[in-house]
């Protein structure tokens, strides 16, 4: 059974988050898979989750105002730093995977040597931004409140849990 938590985080000062949508983990979403990187691909893929790409994670506090955000945790181990500098930590292995809602901040804070992940964008939102804590938040507020819900879950498809936790308000 596929365990999936929920967290709405506050806005940070130069980080705005998501006042809507929380912040989905999920735990262990493969846990016998010799070639995790294939398969969250293949997953991504046929669940209209695209740009995919595989590689670490920023070791900078930063978000994306113009999409939202999945990473799936393809080797290691690590632990992120979720909301901005006040945020979060998330410790993450392999198999896990994180839904970041548009405008969510997130930083690399440490990794074991071996750590990886596969991103994509749902709905071909891989026309995405990088911000920083220099950015005009008010600016990417407005980014933010834009970005179309996604309408399937990465791993799950039409009938996942993003699909539930991520309804049009």
């Amino acid at each position: 059974m596929l365990y999936v938590t929920q967290h709405l985080l506050k806005p940070g000062r130069h980080i705005p988050n998501n006042q809507t949508l929380p912040v989905l983990y999920y735990q262990q979403v493969y846990t016998d898979s010799h070639n995790l990187t294939s398969e969250f691909k293949k997953s991504f893929a046929k669940n209209n989750w695209t740009g995919t790409w595989v590689n670490g994670v920023f070791d900078y506090h930063h978000y994306h105002s113009k999409s939202h955000e999945v990473l799936g945790v393809a080797g290691g181990s690590a632990e992120l730093i979720l909301g901005g500098p006040d945020g979060t930590v998330f410790e993450v292995k392999a198999g896990d995977m994180v839904v970041l809602p548009a405008g969510t901040g997130h930083c690399l804070q440490s990794a074991s040597p071996d750590f990886k992940v596969v991103g994509a964008y749902p709905n071909g939102q891989e026309n995405y931004d990088i911000c920083t804590e220099d950015d005009d938040i008010k600016a990417k507020q407005k980014n933010i409140q834009q970005v179309p819900l996604p309408t399937t879950d990465p791993v799950a498809g039409e009938h996942g849990l993003l699909t539930e936790y991520w309804k049009a308000q």
